[in-house]
């Protein structure tokens, strides 16, 4: 389903588990416990506007369940009174069926074969409406020229490019996280820092704000940028009522 470099959700801990033992874990763990953040001087407040302000989450075949529906379920709870204060939608390469992870059908790492939640899009690359925020989870096809080509064009104009897990890999082929800081899955730290020499991998870090450009590490770890993202916004006493609405009880969006 999904191409060796950008097929994640949890391949990669089940592989790695059966092949290197319990040893890889624990090394795992205690890199993903140990903090390296990154000067906070770029991260500042974003204006929002009146309107609802429209979130696209790019979406491919073998994308990580909750690495956009953490995210999703954030904005989507973000309210002043009576009115949503994000817009959301969903853009792919097509309109057609395509599925999230899910149970596993056959094969290891990335041959592996899941059956997952199945949807249509709402938009495609040509005709999606300018967002205030883009958010790349994990997911197939992370090379995809028409992809990348999306994501340079619809950034341009937006205040926030946010991935999370190995969604990193697919924001950072754009070469749009050169020159910066970033991180991703702690599973794939090594690979990431071999494959993009120019991104400076933090590791062990929730979530990297670089001001416009926000990287999120694995799975949980996008509820958090999301809730940070919306304190950009909204402020601390608004995003506190959506992790409260959410009883949601990190505290990590508060760090930068």
């Amino acid at each position: 389903m999904a191409d060796a470099n950008f097929n994640l959700s949890r391949r990669s801990v089940i592989a790695g588990t059966a092949v290197a033992g319990a040893g890889l874990v624990a090394v795992a763990v205690k890199a993903a416990h140990s903090p390296s953040r990154p000067p906070a001087a770029a991260v500042r407040p974003l204006t929002p506007t009146s309107a609802a302000m429209p979130v696209a989450f790019l979406m491919d075949d073998g994308i990580t369940m909750i690495d956009f529906a953490g995210p999703w379920e954030v904005f989507q709870d973000a309210w002043d009174g009576n009115n949503p204060r994000f817009s959301l939608f969903t853009v792919a390469s097509t309109s057609d069926e395509i599925q999230t992870t899910g149970n596993i059908l056959a094969g290891s790492g990335a041959d592996m074969k899941m059956s997952g939640l199945k949807f249509r899009p709402d938009y495609t690359f040509d005709n999606a409406p300018q967002p205030k925020v883009i958010v790349i989870g994990a997911q197939a096809h992370g090379a995809n020229p028409a992809k990348l080509d999306w994501i340079r064009r619809a950034a341009a104009n937006a205040d926030v490019v946010m991935s999370v897990c190995t969604g990193a890999f697919v924001l950072a082929s754009t070469g749009l996280l050169d020159g910066l800081s970033a991180t991703t899955h702690h599973d794939s730290y090594d690979r990431f820092a071999e494959q993009f020499p120019k991104v400076k991998l933090m590791r062990g870090t929730r979530f990297v704000d670089n001001g416009k450009f926000i990287t999120a590490g694995g799975l949980t770890s996008g509820i958090d940028t999301a809730l940070h993202v919306v304190n950009r916004y909204l402020g601390s006493a608004n995003t506190e009522q959506v992790a409260y609405y959410m009883e949601y009880r990190g505290n990590e969006w508060r760090n930068a």
